[in-house]
């Protein structure tokens, strides 16, 4: 079975990946002994094909995650792929290929698939890449996870906190969702922190969030706390900079969440940083970039203090500090720590 994961919402898709994990390691293995995860933008062909190869008939069904594919270097492995699954014999193994950074646009009124770039902009799949898409997007079990519209987060936030054994008002979900904007890692982060805080002001019954909740606890998109982060790292102070990563840990934001804040704000640097390089105005990189003028001229002020090259590797670092994490090499407050460190 062929399953495939992509969009630009990469915290639905991780959701639905932990879903379909969680169910394979409650009802075919609970020991994780079949359970195989490869890191796509880094494997070999033969390493993928013996992994999925179908199973004998003594072992258990297997399931093989294989993340970030389309991000792979070596261009021969998307023709080699799309011929392997083919061809290949029918197997009880499930295979999922999970994406972060793929996902489809209109490009010419066209839809295109596209990959987003570390600087912020879409790179189409070329051929070979895009025959393989195109192959895995047929399956039967092809989820594309889009961007969802402000109705929708809202709907889904009051669901999110109902299944943990709260309540949010309608109007409390709404200016949850226009503080945070269509950010699922922030909105889930910002709503176990208010639970938590409604659960332990209120010894029984149902914690409910109001809109006064909302208004006081919850960190809008612009947060002065990656700013401060940014400001020390961009001052070279290191002492400081560790400090105030673990304060955040310490206030009950996720290691996940905060590399996804680290990772936005290194890529707003890096825009900025180019914008910069061509010439462009405070103004006019807002505007061009639809950033808040107020973000644009904290990114200004901060970006001055990087190279270009000094940004794409901060973000090559943290792509690696996910992949680690992600596989089970590494964890995210401690090589977030190292990368201050190494600065």
């Amino acid at each position: 079975m062929l399953i495939f994961l992509y969009g630009e919402d990469s915290f639905m898709s991780r959701l639905k990946l932990k879903e379909l994990k969680e169910k394979y390691l409650r009802e075919v293995d609970k020991l994780a002994s079949g359970l195989k995860v490869l890191a796509g933008d880094k494997a070999a062909f033969s390493a993928i094909a013996e992994a999925v190869s179908p199973s004998s008939l003594l072992s258990k069904k297997r399931l093989i995650i294989i993340e970030d594919i389309f991000l792979n270097k070596d261009q021969a492995i998307f023709e080699k792929l799309l011929d392997y699954f083919t061809k290949r014999p029918s197997s009880d193994n499930i295979i999922i290929f999970w994406d972060s950074g793929l996902k489809t646009k209109k490009i010419k009124n066209i839809e295109t698939a596209v990959l987003a770039g570390s600087g912020g902009q879409d790179k189409p799949l070329n051929k070979k890449q895009s025959g393989f898409f195109k192959f895995l997007a047929k399956q039967k079990y092809a989820f594309v996870f889009n961007l969802l519209s402000n109705a929708q987060l809202a709907a889904w936030a009051k669901k999110q906190a109902a299944a943990r054994g709260g309540k949010i008002s309608a109007k409390a979900a709404e200016i949850l969702v226009g503080l945070v904007g269509a950010d699922g890692w922030q909105i889930n982060n910002e709503l176990a922190k208010l639970i938590s805080y409604k659960a332990a002001s209120k010894l029984t019954g149902e914690a409910e969030i109001e809109i006064e909740d909302v208004q006081s606890l919850v960190r809008g998109n612009f947060s002065e706390s990656i700013f401060a982060l940014t400001d020390a790292l961009s001052a070279r102070n290191k002492a400081l900079a560790a400090k105030l990563l673990n304060e955040q840990i310490e206030a009950g934001l996720s290691d996940g969440y905060l590399l996804n804040m680290f990772v936005r704000q290194f890529r707003i640097l890096l825009l900025i940083k180019q914008a910069m390089a061509d010439g462009l105005s405070q103004r006019q990189i807002a505007s061009q970039l639809k950033l808040h003028p107020y973000v644009a001229q904290k990114g200004a002020e901060q970006a001055r203090n990087f190279t270009i090259a000094a940004l794409k590797n901060i973000l090559s670092r943290l792509a690696e500090i996910d992949y680690l994490a992600k596989s089970g090499r590494g964890d995210y407050l401690t090589s977030l720590n190292m990368l201050i460190a190494k600065l």
